[in-house]
C-alpha cells in the first residue's frame, strides 16, 4: 500500500496514484499527498491503476479532497479504476461528483 503524488512543473496539476488496498491506513499519505497544494484552480488526477481494493474510508478520503479543491467547482478525475474498484465508485454514486475515466 502506497501513495505517490507527481506536481507539475507549473503547480497546476496534481497526480495522486495509490496502489494496493485504499483505506484508512493510507490517510495520512494520502492528505499529504495534497494538503500543501493550493486546492481550487489546480487540477487533481487520482490514478488507481495500482489500488486493487478500496473501502469506505477511501471515499471518505476522496471526498475530503474534493472539499480542498473547491467543492462544486472542484477538478478531479479519478483514472484506471479496474472493474472492482469502479463498481464501487459507481455503486457511491461517485460519477455525479468526480470525472470518472
Amino acid at each position: 500500500m502506497s501513495i505517490t503524488s507527481t506536481v507539475s512543473d507549473n503547480g497546476n496539476k496534481v497526480t495522486i496514484a495509490v496502489s494496493g488496498k485504499f483505506d484508512f491506513q493510507l490517510y495520512d499519505d494520502f492528505r499529504s499527498a495534497y494538503v500543501d497544494t493550493p486546492g481550487v484552480g489546480v487540477e487533481y488526477v487520482v490514478d488507481l491503476s495500482g489500488a486493487d481494493y478500496l473501502d469506505s474510508s477511501a471515499l471518505g478520503m476522496l471526498l475530503l479532497l474534493r472539499e480542498h479543491a473547491g467543492g462544486e467547482g472542484a477538478r478531479i478525475r479519478i483514472v484506471n479504476a479496474s472493474p472492482e474498484v469502479r463498481k464501487i465508485l459507481d455503486v457511491a454514486n461517485f460519477g455525479k461528483l468526480f470525472d470518472i475515466e
